[in-house]
């Protein structure tokens, strides 16, 4: 009996462990569900709720929009003016109404200012009778101008950074100022010593045609309002509907002002922030850097470049050269016209200030998405900047919404309005500069918005692997111009698919982020170019009567900017992907193939670097995925949020790596080695610019030494997408 019992019971034991151990698993899972069920219970509503709270029309407002566009446009406010501290001023008020830690960091940059500049045409004898002319180089008030009043802060039509001095010389027309225009004149005999250029806006940047005039041997440059590109190249100078303020053209005495400073940041302090007493180069060092023009130049209306024109002889200029239908015919000269040129500028340090606004992340807050846009103006600056100006403190108001329902970011969002862009990309240049080290190491991405509106159509420039986080964007939100489809379905139509550029060029505030640090960033906006940029007819009038008169541009602007910033601020995995990077390499790669394949130029190890790169990209993909696919027991979540920070930190860190410590041959500012401006224009945008450079140069010079130059560069970039490659691994060698 008692060996049969204790039979009994062991086996009766067995079955009660095991019972208690399958009581265990269960009360195991119980507890892992019921604390995550509570935990769902208890928390917010998902983040998701909050994005699609954030673009729907319960709290989008045009009418806030329309407000702080007014409000900011009321008096020309350029950089290191009172009326521009004003303006930096309201920004501020409006964000701290909007609960936003809010701030201003002011730097003390160098500024330059117009004291007087004279332009007289003559003609050697015998002079015309209409001759010699001296032109007043005013922009003229329209009649029923509510800026009449305000209309004395304008300043004077100039270039910043102009050379100060006096010269006279035959005037020659040299098209859009483009080095492959004064190849034509070369070719066509044209001699362009001791001349000053006739060029019009357009094309390139007109530092670059300043430059470029300088180079080819010119004196001087005049550059002018074509009335083909900005009047509306009809009958009368504005087509048929006339000019502004009766249609959007350029009225015939606009003129387009800005810098022609050909480099980012306070010329002073190339590659240091302009802190309070910090260091600074003289006026001659900063001449020798290359970057500011050693010739003088002024801009000028489509009246006075046309008046110009017509006492140009020489050679007819090509059909393509040629302007408006009622337009002289336009020739190459050189004269008989002669201008006498005289400018003098006044450079003085001035104190800027940018508004730097900070909603602090919950779980990542050294994780930083920024998004920025520039206050200040050479006019009135309704549409650049201040459309986007006002886009800004909309996305401000509606998180400010978000917020007071619940909403906190996972990462920590910064807004930053910048100052003195106009003048060359100062105040977001010399707060990077200043910031560095920590942007460096906590940057996620940067989204730009400069001229929100200019009208209809959207456009997005970006680094490519933020393609696909635009492409979810676009498709969530509705068509401004066409309520029945997404802007995606709109921006799709004409080749059903979407083109995004890239951001090569220098002509807005992304620079010091993409090509100065390698930040991950994006530029939106609707609408592309405008007939009455820089002058003073960019006012709120244009705005509202041609731009977006209904503010629903700015509307839909806010929306995808906030939108892609809260997939940045939000998402557990960044959004970012990598094949699509390594994809348009191969393809950059394969046109460089193309171009020089008869130079005896070895590619291979661009070609094995970039195969290295789509390798890394697939993998971290797969890391992402199987993450997201295995996540069943609630122990396993810690573990997977210190390996989701570690994926994470690769994604943000392989931009950095496309740049070089040394930066391009001659321009050292400019680190990145797949995007920067090109050479001769500082708009364009270049794919792999060191190469380009050196093709450039090689052509030019055709000797092996400046071959043997390319295939160094080639070399170049193959290291650093390889090193892109070895950071999204996450493996030492």
């Amino acid at each position: 009996m008692k060996k049969q019992w204790s039979i009994s019971h062991s086996h009766n034991y067995t079955k009660l462990k095991h019972t208690m151990i399958k009581i265990a698993i269960v009360s195991f899972l119980a507890i892992g569900i019921a604390t995550s069920f509570s935990f769902l219970i208890s928390s917010s509503p998902p983040k998701s709720y909050y994005h699609s709270l954030y673009i729907s029309n319960s709290i989008s407002d045009n009418a806030s929009i329309s407000h702080d566009l007014y409000m900011l446009t009321r008096r020309p406010h350029v950089a290191g003016t009172e009326a521009n501290a004003q303006a930096a001023a309201y920004v501020l008020s409006t964000l701290v109404s909007y609960n936003i830690d809010s701030h201003i960091v002011s730097y003390d940059v160098s500024l330059t200012y117009p004291i007087s500049r004279s332009l007289i045409l003559t003609q050697p004898e015998p002079a015309s009778e209409q001759l010699p002319i001296t032109f007043d180089l005013r922009q003229e008030i329209y009649d029923g101008d509510p800026y009449a009043d305000v209309a004395h802060e304008v300043l004077p039509t100039f270039h910043a950074y102009a050379k100060s001095g006096t010269v006279r010389g035959a005037v020659v027309y040299a098209n859009d100022g483009r080095v492959e225009d004064y190849k034509t004149l070369k070719e066509m005999g044209v001699n362009i010593t001791g001349t000053i250029i006739l060029a019009r806006y357009g094309k390139i940047y007109r530092g670059d045609i300043v430059n470029n005039a300088f180079e080819a041997g010119a004196i001087g440059a005049i550059v002018y309002t074509d009335r083909k590109d900005y009047g509306g190249g009809g009958g009368g100078g504005g087509g048929d509907e006339g000019w502004f303020p009766q249609a959007k053209w350029m009225p015939p005495s606009g003129v387009q002002v800005g810098s022609v400073y050909d480099g980012a940041g306070d010329p002073s302090t190339p590659g240091w922030p302009s802190i309070q007493g910090c260091e600074r180069l003289s006026d001659d060092e900063v001449e020798k850097q290359g970057n500011v023009p050693l010739i003088p130049s002024l801009p000028v209306s489509a009246a006075d470049g046309e008046t110009i024109m017509r006492f140009v002889g020489g050679q007819v200029a090509n059909e393509d050269w040629q302007g408006s239908k009622d337009s002289p015919t336009y020739r190459l000269g050189p004269g008989p016209g002669i201008l006498n040129l005289t400018y003098t500028g006044k450079k003085a340090i001035e104190t800027i200030q940018n508004v730097i606004a900070i909603i602090e992340g919950v779980e990542e807050p050294d994780r930083f998405v920024i998004l920025g846009n520039h206050r200040d103006a050479w006019t009135f600056g309704a549409v650049d900047p201040n459309s986007g100006t006002a886009a800004l403190l909309e996305v401000a108001r509606r998180l400010m919404k978000l917020q007071e329902k619940g909403w906190k970011p996972r990462r920590t969002i910064v807004l930053c309005n910048w100052d003195a862009e106009e003048y060359g990309l100062i105040g977001s240049t010399e707060w990077v500069e200043d910031n560095r080290e920590l942007l460096a190491s906590r940057a996620v991405a940067y989204l730009n918005v400069d001229c929100a509106v200019t009208g209809a159509g959207f456009h997005a420039s970006a680094t490519p692997q933020l393609d696909k986080l635009l492409v979810k964007t676009t498709q969530q939100v509705g068509d401004p111009d066409n309520s029945s489809q997404t802007i995606y379905e709109s921006w799709v139509a004409p080749d059903n698919s979407p083109t995004i550029e890239r951001l090569g060029g220098g002509g807005s505030d992304y620079a010091a982020f993409v090509q100065h640090i390698g930040i991950a960033s994006a530029d939106v906006s609707f609408g592309k170019g405008y007939p009455v940029y820089h002058s003073m007819y960019d006012d709120f009038v244009w705005m509202e009567k041609f731009g977006d008169p209904m503010f629903q541009r700015h509307i839909a602007v806010a929306s995808v900017w906030g939108l892609t910033a809260l997939q940045l601020a939000d998402e557990e995995f960044l959004p970012f992907d990598y094949l699509s990077y390594a994809y348009e390499l191969q393809k950059n790669a394969k046109d460089l193939e193309d171009e020089i394949s008869d130079k005896g130029i070895r590619l291979a190890p661009l070609f094995e670097s970039i195969k290295r790169l789509r390798d890394a990209a697939t993998k971290i993909n797969q890391e992402r995925k199987a993450i997201e696919e295995n996540r069943v027991w609630a122990w396993k979540f810690k573990k997977d949020q210190e390996k989701v920070r570690e994926i994470n930190d690769r994604l943000m860190m392989a931009e950095r790596a496309f740049t070089d410590a040394e930066g391009l041959s001659g321009r050292s500012w400019y680190k990145h080695l797949i995007y920067a401006p090109s050479k001769h224009d500082d708009y364009g945008s270049s794919y792999f610019p060191g190469i380009d450079d050196a093709i450039e140069e090689a052509r030019s010079l055709s000797t092996p030494e400046s071959w043997r130059s390319v295939q160094h560069q080639v070399w170049r970039v193959s290291r650093a997408v390889r090193h892109v490659s070895q950071v999204l691994a996450g493996e030492l060698t």
